[in-house]
């Protein structure tokens, strides 16, 4: 696995549109917003052509354009990092005009983003080898004051932190808008991890009781991976046989899926072997978070999938479409932690 180099103080971050751009409210204010602040702490700023487009269908603007412009920006030596503008809808149209070969020879670099970003961060590691960070966008960084999950979004891609603990509270219902575009997260909900190993509940909360995992981390949306799933771009097959040794982590979120549509997501990746050397499963919290339907939750949507592989199922996880996440550094190894109701990720960059 290549690791890209960090970025330093006086570096240049990269900003490019893959998906959406930021083109309306509240994400144009919060996209400037962000690109003081990094100018304000020393670093350096390259906008792609396609961040503030709004010209494509469900991404910011022609396919074609949006390979392009990945493409450039990755392999460009005037950046040193990427960050993505936003998540969307069809980034995964724009993978037949990425060079991902062009790509895989050039010097690694970090590139975050998330949600539809996962078209990239997941095939940065399966076709590329090389690691990626599943983390905020950058509008994200606009907020008026940043909460610790933004500020270790920053030092995992500075190099600063390896070791990432997850938060308190979380966001169920964001106050961001047009009127409001850069407000601090709306944290009203404990956070209350669930875990599971087989037909077991595990109580991390108890004093004395734990759940370690070491393996290696790969997932996403899972909106998006299954949409990767058996085309030309599914190249797990061969990650999978690669890092058989290390046993591979799936971290996995969801967007517009139900929880019926989560059960036949984990159905297909499981059918398709993706989980063959699996050591652990950890799900985000998922957008329909709380839904019921006919029998089915987000818990056992997942679980009843998962619990053949008896390997822990750490649920309701800080990552994921309702904030604060944690950054993921996919593709890594990683030490994986759970206690007192608290997940901590411990990079292992080897």
């Amino acid at each position: 696995m290549k690791y890209p180099g960090f970025l330093n103080n006086e570096g240049c971050i990269g900003f490019v549109a893959p998906s959406f751009g930021c083109a309306t409210e509240p994400y144009i204010t919060g996209f400037n917003k962000a690109l003081e602040r990094f100018k304000n702490m020393g670093l350096n700023v390259k906008l792609g052509p396609n961040v503030y487009e709004n010209k494509g269908v469900g991404i910011s603007n022609t396919p074609e354009l949006c390979g392009k412009e990945l493409t450039e920006m990755y392999t460009s030596e005037d950046c040193d990092v990427l960050i993505s503008c936003g998540g969307g809808e069809l980034m995964c149209e724009i993978l037949p005009f990425v060079d991902f070969e062009r790509i895989k020879n050039a010097s690694p670099k970090w590139f975050m983003g998330y949600s539809d970003n996962t078209n990239f961060t997941f095939l940065l590691n399966t076709i590329c080898d090389t690691a990626s960070i599943y983390g905020p966008c950058a509008a994200a960084f606009g907020q008026d004051r940043l909460h610790p999950a933004l500020k270790d979004a920053l030092d995992v891609m500075m190099g600063r932190k390896k070791d990432i603990s997850g938060y308190a509270l979380w966001e169920k219902e964001s106050l961001k808008s047009e009127d409001n575009p850069t407000p601090e997260y709306n944290l009203t909900e404990l956070k209350i991890l669930k875990c599971f190993i087989g037909n077991q509940t595990v109580d991390t909360s108890k004093e004395g009781v734990s759940i370690n995992i070491k393996g290696r981390l790969l997932g996403g949306c899972m909106d998006c991976l299954v949409n990767l799933l058996g085309t030309r771009f599914d190249n797990v097959q061969e990650f999978n046989e690669k890092y058989k040794s290390d046993g591979i982590i799936w971290f996995l979120e969801s967007c517009d899926l139900n929880v019926m549509s989560i059960r036949r997501a984990m159905w297909q990746m499981d059918n398709a072997g993706w989980f063959k050397y699996v050591k652990g499963f950890i799900i985000g919290r998922p957008l329909v978070f709380g839904q019921e339907m006919m029998g089915m939750n987000q818990y056992n949507a997942v679980t009843e999938v998962a619990k053949k592989y008896n390997v822990p199922v750490i649920m309701d996880a800080d990552f994921g479409h309702l904030p604060p996440s944690m950054p993921i550094v996919s593709g890594a190894q990683v030490q994986v932690t759970v206690r007192d109701n608290n997940l901590r990720f411990n990079y292992l960059y080897d």
